[in-house]
This record gives structure tokens, C-alpha cells and sequence, in this order.
């Protein structure tokens, strides 16, 4: 689970989710996403970032592109707020703390190739995913 040189944007309020979203959109475009995986990677941005600032209040959101046998984008959330109590029931289809009907981290990992999650009590979150370009 490696973040090693990807860019980050800072993630506090309303207006940082927009910034975050177009900023990864723009670069998912650059890379040759299109259509649905487009907008799936903004909306899984939109996600991320939504849950850092209703549950952390703030943290960033970085981003990055693996080329070579494969292209993908990377995308990581990070955030030293409370962390998630009980990890195995916020994965869980339809749980949510916020009343909401978003997404919620199982969406988010049904939406990517790849999603892995550590999270600590007291000590925040940190969430990575990785979609693949098809071709």
C-alpha cells in the first residue's frame, strides 16, 4: 500500500470535496479514463472525501498514476481523525452512521480493482484504492 509520490489536496470542507473531485477527474481524463470509469472515480473521490469531512473534519485525499504492463490510477484517503470503531461492521452492505444513502466504504471498494483499509481507534483512517485502465 504505497503512496510514494502522488500529489495531495488538503480535504476540510465543502469546498475542498469539489476541488478534490476535479482535481482526480481531470487526472483519471489525462490518463485515458473515460465514460463510466470517469465518473466512477470521481464519485468514489467524492466519497472519500465526504467521509473525511463528516467524520474527521479534516485529512487529504492523494492521487497518482501507475504506467507501464498496466495503467491505473491511485487514489488514497487519509485522515488522523477518531478512526472506525468496528472496521468489520462499517464494510458491511448498507451500514451507515450518517442516515445517509450514499456509498459508504463497501461501495467505494465495489467500485475500484483494488481497495484496502487501516483504521485505529483514536488514530484515523487511511484508505487506498487502485482502479485499472481497460483498454
Amino acid at each position: 500500500m504505497s503512496d510514494e509520490g502522488l500529489e495531495c489536496v488538503p480535504v476540510r470542507d465543502e469546498a475542498d470535496i469539489v476541488v478534490a473531485r476535479q482535481r482526480g477527474r481531470t487526472l483519471a481524463e489525462h490518463a485515458g479514463f473515460r465514460g463510466t470509469d470517469s465518473t466512477i472515480i470521481a464519485t468514489v473521490i467524492s466519497e472519500l472525501a465526504r467521509n473525511i469531512v463528516d467524520y474527521a473534519s479534516r485529512g487529504e485525499l492523494c492521487y497518482g498514476l501507475e504506467q507501464g504492463s498496466t495503467s491505473a490510477i491511485i487514489i488514497v484517503a487519509r485522515d488522523s481523525g477518531p478512526g472506525i470503531e468496528d472496521l468489520a461492521t462499517a464494510m458491511t452492505d448498507g451500514y451507515s452512521t450518517g442516515g445517509g444513502l450514499g456509498l459508504g466504504l463497501p461501495g467505494v471498494r465495489r467500485l475500484m480493482d483494488e481497495f484496502e483499509i487501516e483504521s485505529s481507534p483514536g488514530k484515523g483512517t487511511v484508505v487506498w484504492t487502485r482502479k485499472v485502465l481497460r483498454s
